[in-house]
């Protein structure tokens, strides 16, 4: 038998900080640029196309001794049942011996690695004098990118809110988020949060954007971005999502986690489909940027993008955090599995 800890949400709500999951997943991009990584090939299967579907993403990490997957499902039906539309589960195990450490709940895990990845994208590639971020989405996501971009991005003071379905959800979401962001991460910061149903006008008046929907067809066109904007793309993550302009690619910086995902199911697979970019012309992984041995923006009127499509080792690494947090705590509980 082998005794392994389970770590529900609440657990996990209570241990891990934003600064700690930003100060993970940037140690996730600096070992895989060292080569001390692995990414297994994706999963996934649509039990009913449009009704349900899973996938699975899993990796090992050499720098830390882990090995491990996340499995994810989606079951539209599931609102009607009182459950959950996206379920996650994460999986743990140690690489010197294969033996199970840890069961985790993915929810939180997932949301607070996907708002890390966004503002790591910000921290090294934004302007530094940028004020004015314009987070498009309002889903579950959208709280973890603003709560993390304002955590590494301190000159930010206008945040501006866009749902590209529904304004009214625009305008209840930016009503509450400031309460959410207070009770959630502890951000007090004094922030003016505006709600803007004209995009291009938001487009144009933005120094950031983060973009975080399911989008199948490009929301943000070429013309809209000024010269000097940063776009942490995190919308996309399967083939055939799109959340911005595929001709903005051949005439911006364009860095991604991970290159082969990023021209497979990220936000670069339009452009690396139509020939506008090539794998030699995403510039960078994040890792090498962060590493210094690649500068990343070159000048205050560079475009740049982050395409950040979400890799396992992000989960892994902020689910052994939890762990071992979690074991000096005594939190959780253990099973004999």
């Amino acid at each position: 038998m082998f005794k392994v800890k389970v770590l529900n949400q609440e657990v996990l709500k209570s241990i891990l900080q934003m600064p700690m999951v930003i100060e993970a997943v940037e140690q996730v991009y600096t070992l895989k640029a060292e080569n001390k990584t692995t990414l297994f090939p994706m999963v996934f299967h649509e039990f009913e196309t449009g009704v349900a579907d899973m996938d699975i993403k899993s990796g090992y990490l050499e720098g830390a001794d882990i090995f491990g997957l996340k499995l994810v499902s989606w079951y539209g039906a599931n609102k009607e049942k009182g459950l959950p539309l996206l379920i996650g589960t994460t999986m743990i195990f140690d690489s010197n011996t294969g033996v199970p450490l840890a069961i985790l709940n993915a929810d939180h895990i997932t949301g607070m690695r996907t708002g890390a990845a966004g503002a790591i994208g910000a921290k090294y590639l934004a302007r530094k004098d940028s004020r004015t971020l314009l987070m498009i989405g309002t889903g579950h996501i959208a709280q973890f990118e603003i709560a993390a971009l304002l955590h590494v991005v301190e000159s930010i003071d206008r945040v501006l809110i866009y749902d590209p379905m529904c304004e009214q959800q625009t305008l209840k979401y930016t009503n509450t988020i400031k309460d959410k962001l207070r009770d959630t991460f502890n951000i007090t910061k004094d922030i003016n949060y505006e709600a803007v149903t004209d995009l291009k006008g938001a487009v144009l008046s933005s120094d950031i954007i983060i973009t975080a929907t399911p989008s199948r067809a490009s929301m943000i066109k070429k013309d809209w971005v000024k010269p000097g904007t940063h776009i942490s793309c995190i919308g996309a993550d399967m083939q055939g999502k799109q959340e911005i302009d595929e001709k903005l690619f051949s005439s911006s910086i364009v860095v991604v986690d991970d290159i082969d995902q990023a021209i497979n199911v990220g936000e670069t697979q339009t452009a690396y489909r139509e020939g506008l970019i090539t794998k030699d012309g995403i510039y960078s992984e994040m890792g090498e940027i962060i590493l210094g041995t690649k500068v990343g923006r070159k000048s205050d009127k560079d475009i740049t993008i982050f395409d950040s499509t979400g890799i396992a080792l992000q989960d892994l690494m902020t689910s052994k955090i939890a762990l071992d947090i979690a074991k000096e705590r005594q939190l959780g509980i253990t099973i004999d599995l």
